[in-house]
């Protein structure tokens, strides 16, 4: 009986860890079958396959496998990955799938036709945005309303909860079409310059009449000097996350230096020439198999993924990059369209072209709207609009 009962034991702890065993290497990517009557075991890597928006179809090398969201098992080796969904641009990329190595895809596809949404009505000009892409104030000229609305205007581009007002806000009044303005760094106020070179500075929370305005020439260099102040500390307080060759070389070899807004990844152009070192940190498995270029040229826009220790050119010296929330995405404004990409420089895909005023396109804290000024391809003047990507 106690031998029964030993044999029981011995059986169950080895069914147990023989069960346990199969599992962890099910996991890893292992995948059993037959051949020739004999048991085989094939080493696989895993893909994960994600989109937004989800339940689009996954291809590889042009064979459906599966939707989104889900988990692939596939031979180790380079694939083609397409993902498409019915009225989005399709997504492609080449991967290569690693023995034991989980990689994952995030594919952000867009609208074959976004939609267009109005937010002004009364024409608008010299659009700029705020540095957190909050805000946008703009030009109402006096030609346009009759005069009726003619000045300055600010308007909110956060999501705000219902119940509260994001209709745009008059600062101030007056003829202001050839006029400057220049954001704070923390968007609460504008350096307003008229053509006359008074230069006033303006609190965006209220209205005050143009007849109330105080000229700030004489205090303008030092107002400019606060906040390029402000703008240095915040970027040396980002920049001194990372490892001291990194920092040294953002610090003094870059330039237009904006960290995605996780503040996983830096979109900067090199300033002078460099070689990004590696190994600075430790190999990431499942890191992107994209290629790469270590080795920096003066002029050229990159993207450095500070998780995955990668590095990817992304444009030449006279493009003008923004990050998409979600920080995976680059929105790039064109002369002829306006293009949404995937921060390593590859799928570049066109979402929007006619009539769009160059270079008036901005993300906004939402992955699915753009900000564009636009009239739409006629003569009317142009106004602000929201362009859907979802």
């Amino acid at each position: 009986m106690e031998k029964a009962r030993v044999l029981i034991m011995i059986s169950t702890l080895l069914i147990i860890g023989s069960v346990g065993t199969l599992a962890i290497l099910y996991a890893k990517g292992y995948r059993f079958g037959f051949q020739e009557n004999q048991v085989t075991i094939s080493s696989r890597g895993l893909l994960v396959t994600n989109s937004d928006p989800s339940g689009a179809q996954v291809f590889i090398d042009g064979e459906l496998k599966t939707a989104t969201n889900n988990t692939l098992s596939l031979p180790p080796k380079k694939y083609l990955v397409e993902i498409k969904k019915e009225g989005f641009i399709p997504w492609q990329k080449e991967i290569i799938i690693e023995k034991e190595i989980v990689s994952q895809i995030e594919a952000f596809l867009v609208p074959l036709a976004p939609s267009l949404t109005a937010l002004t009505f009364s024409g608008v000009v010299t659009p700029v945005i705020s540095p957190d892409f909050s805000k946008i104030v703009y030009i109402v000229p006096p030609e346009l309303e009759n005069g009726e609305k003619a000045g300055l205007w600010v308007l909110e581009t956060v999501d705000l909860p219902l119940g509260f007002n994001r209709d745009p806000r008059r600062v101030t009044d007056g003829d202001l079409s050839k006029a400057k303005m220049e954001w704070s760094p923390d968007g609460q106020e504008i350096l307003l310059t008229k053509t006359d070179d008074l230069t006033y500075l303006l609190d965006l929370t209220e209205f005050t009449p143009s007849s109330l305005l105080v000229n700030v020439n004489s205090k303008i260099e030092t107002i400019k000097a606060e906040w390029l102040e402000k703008q240095d500390k915040r970027l040396k307080s980002q920049l001194s996350q990372l490892p001291d060759e990194l920092e040294e070389i953002f610090s003094k070899k870059t330039s237009k230096i904006r960290f995605a807004p996780d503040e996983s990844k830096v979109l900067y152009e090199a300033s002078e020439e460099a070689t990004i070192p590696e190994g600075i940190f430790k190999s990431l498995p499942g890191a992107s198999t994209q290629e790469q270029q270590r080795d920096i040229k003066v002029g050229v826009k990159y993207v450095y993924d500070i998780k995955e220790d990668r590095n990817f050119k992304v444009g030449e010296k006279d493009e003008t990059f923004y990050w998409l929330s979600n920080s995976r995405n680059l929105l790039l404004p064109r002369l002829d369209r306006i293009i949404i990409l995937d921060y390593d420089g590859t799928n570049r895909q066109g979402v929007f072209g006619a009539g769009y005023v160059f270079p008036h396109a901005y993300p906004t804290t939402s992955t699915g709207r753009v900000l564009i000024l636009t009239n739409l391809g006629s003569q009317e003047a142009a106004n602000l609009y929201w362009l859907s990507l979802k």
